[in-house]
């Protein structure tokens, strides 16, 4: 890959433009991910859209978007924070459904709890109205060294 991707997460930080980056990930761009910067902190955001719902009775988002959400905003997170030059790989990916979620925004904010030389493990939360109520939980892996 001849993209410098530090040089793209250092250019989406300094326009607070994250739409190149995701881009990166085709599923991400396809969902709509988008990017909402708090500070340090960054926070995902998946807007409603008809497409995503898998129960049209309650409505409510299909489980393998809210998956697929989650684990996309912890490889953007890992980009955005880890300084790792390369796209990283998810070794394994575990998610706890808490609630339904419903048709309406949904967000999701990554926390690292530890990053190696060869592996990083992230936890992520989602949730829709209330951060204190999420919908999900989930936790990854990822390898971040050289492929």
């Amino acid at each position: 890959m001849s993209l410098d991707l530090n040089q793209c997460v250092r250019d989406a930080h300094e326009r607070n433009d994250y739409d190149k980056l995701i881009s990166l990930f085709p599923y991400a761009s396809l969902l709509g991910i988008e990017c909402l910067r708090m500070g340090d902190d960054m926070v995902f955001r998946l807007p409603a859209n008809k497409d995503n719902i898998g129960n049209p009775v309650l409505p409510a988002i299909h489980g393998g978007v809210i998956a697929g959400f989650m684990e996309h905003s912890a490889m953007l997170h890992l980009l955005m924070f880890m300084e790792i030059p390369h796209l990283p790989k998810i070794i394994d990916f575990s998610i706890d459904y808490l609630r339904a979620g419903h048709y309406r925004d949904t967000f999701v904010r990554c926390q690292v709890w530890r990053q190696g030389r060869r592996v990083a493990n992230v936890a992520i939360t989602a949730w829709q109205t209330n951060q204190t109520e999420p919908i999900a939980t989930a936790r990854a892996h990822f390898k971040v060294d050289e492929p």
